[in-house]
């Protein structure tokens, strides 16, 4: 039985605001694997051990639509108490790939700190290129980030 127009353009509507609505609903302003930020890894040692730490599963909070992992107690707590302060630059995706205008995912292990901020990178090979510029690349990329992140 076909469809008359107006039938068509009202149900293609609907259908587009569905898939609208629930992809959005989907949208993440952090990068996270399987709901958690940072592959698992503790934002705050970076910061207080000064190199990657895997978390626990079991000490863990959310916070802006993942789940965070910590490898003790008294991480979970700063964190809990400045989550800005120790979550990473650009929502977690590679910083590089930010300062050239998109996203990308990253390891833990590819890492700077900045000006007492966290950024993370997709890979060792792509931070050296980071590392070529860091100012001119963290210049770049917060004037990115505004628009990347809206689109998300």
């Amino acid at each position: 039985m076909p469809l008359s127009r107006r039938k068509f353009l009202a149900s293609s509507v609907a259908f587009l605001t569905a898939v609208s609505v629930s992809g959005s609903a989907f949208a993440r302003k952090v990068f996270s694997s399987r709901g958690v930020a940072i592959r698992g890894f503790d934002t705050v040692a970076y910061f207080t051990v000064g190199k990657p730490v895997k978390g626990k599963p079991s000490l863990k909070t959310k916070w802006n639509g993942s789940t965070w992992q910590f490898s003790s107690q008294e991480n979970l707590d700063k964190f809990k108490a400045n989550p800005a302060k120790y979550a990473p630059a650009y929502g977690g995706y590679c910083a590089w790939a930010v300062s050239q205008g998109y996203t990308a995912s990253t390891i833990p292990q590819a890492w700077d700190i900045k000006n007492g901020k966290l950024y993370l990178n997709y890979d060792l090979n792509i931070r050296k290129r980071w590392r070529k510029n860091i100012p001119a690349n963290i210049k770049k990329g917060n004037a990115n980030w505004p628009r990347i992140k809206a689109g998300l």
